[in-house]
């Protein structure tokens, strides 16, 4: 250590306090510390760690940067009506900017204090302290989740908001790490969301059929994916899943089975528009092939049954064949149009046809010739 640095035991306090005066300018009003020195105050901080106040100076910073949180959270704590969203985001930008150029200050220290203690460096400090004296404040934490859900849902039912607003907050939610963003906004979100469209498939149900439904449907999720996308990539997924869901995976036997516009409805009428939207929609969700799969070869079997037992088609064999392949000519039609020739559906009705006609056949031969 410098003899000079030594024999003065007032030497950190001269320069803390002029560091710890400009660290409070720059926090209270970032704008206006413009005029601060940069070289000089990064001169104070250089000779402060090379001299062994490394310690020390960290030590200060935490308690300086822990006063001035202390102080924003109390000023948003008063803080009322529909502005403390927008306040909390000018505090949060100011504080933001404010970190950035005190990390340039403190460089030094972030070169070589910090690593060789393995302290946690000035930006993510910061972000820490912000969190645990802001965010976690109790007057704020349940305030903001519930302040920002309800702009997200007055957003999305079409009201007029500042969506740059619920930008910059979700963001700093993100910023803060991918657990504060979960905790505060996106878990509450989610579970409200879901009981949203739980409702919303009630409703339709009891009032549609299942053809005007399943537009609902596709006309929801073509509406969440075109939503401006102002929260992170990751819940944008999770919305979708929670639209199939509440509105496709929980209510698809209903759907199916819908009396006068179901699945075999659709099959009868040779709906192909409607097969293909619930074809679609259900491929999305588990198991949702295999319950159009069930239903196909359930009404097949039905079919068939019919077929077989009808003394009047028996009486001749050809037309009995003949009418045995109409009907896989509509079946085979069908999967091709409506479901995409899909392999999965494709590969059970070409194994049931097979087995399940020759059976049939076979029985209805036996009964000619007796």
């Amino acid at each position: 250590m410098n003899f000079q640095v030594a024999s003065d035991p007032e030497y950190f306090d001269k320069n803390w306090n002029i560091l710890q005066l400009a660290i409070c300018e720059i926090f209270k009003c970032y704008h206006n510390a413009r005029h601060l020195s940069f070289a000089e105050l990064h001169r104070h901080a250089y000779y402060m760690v090379l001299y062994n106040f490394g310690e020390k100076l960290y030590s200060g910073l935490v308690t300086t940067m822990t006063s001035h949180l202390r102080e924003i959270a109390r000023s948003l704590e008063d803080t009322q009506g529909i502005s403390f969203l927008e306040e909390f985001n000018t505090k949060w930008n100011d504080y933001n900017k404010s970190l950035a150029f005190l990390r340039d200050i403190l460089r030094y220290m972030e070169r070589t204090y910090i690593p060789s203690t393995k302290k946690t460096p000035v930006y993510e400090l910061g972000l820490n302290l912000w969190r645990e004296n802001v965010i976690y404040s109790n007057q704020i934490r349940t305030r903001l989740s519930n302040t920002l859900l309800e702009f997200v849902f007055k957003e999305r039912a079409g009201e007029d908001v500042n969506r740059e607003l619920i930008r910059n907050v979700t963001k700093m939610l993100i910023d803060l790490g991918p657990s504060v963003y979960e905790q505060e906004f996106e878990t509450p979100f989610l579970q409200v969301l879901a009981e949203s469209y739980k409702a919303e498939s009630e409703k339709y149900i009891e009032c549609c059929d299942c053809e005007d439904y399943l537009k609902k449907v596709e006309r929801c999720l073509t509406e969440e994916t075109d939503r401006i996308h102002y929260l992170d990539p990751k819940t944008e997924k999770k919305i979708i899943n929670a639209i199939e869901k509440e509105m496709i995976e929980n209510p698809m036997l209903r759907l199916i089975n819908m009396e006068n516009s179901g699945f075999v409805n659709m099959l009868c009428g040779n709906k192909y528009e409607d097969l293909e939207r619930m074809y679609n929609l259900f491929r999305r969700v588990p198991d949702g092939l295999l319950k159009i799969q069930e239903a196909m070869i359930s009404h097949i079997r039905v079919s068939v049954d019919k077929l077989v037992t009808d003394p009047k088609r028996l009486e001749d064999p050809v037309e009995f064949l003949q009418r045995l392949l109409d009907d896989k000519d509509k079946y085979d039609k069908i999967i091709n149009m409506a479901f995409s020739n899909d392999k999965f559906l494709r590969n059970a009705f070409n194994s049931l046809f097979e087995f399940f006609t020759n059976l049939k056949l076979e029985k209805a031969l036996k009964l000619e010739a007796f």
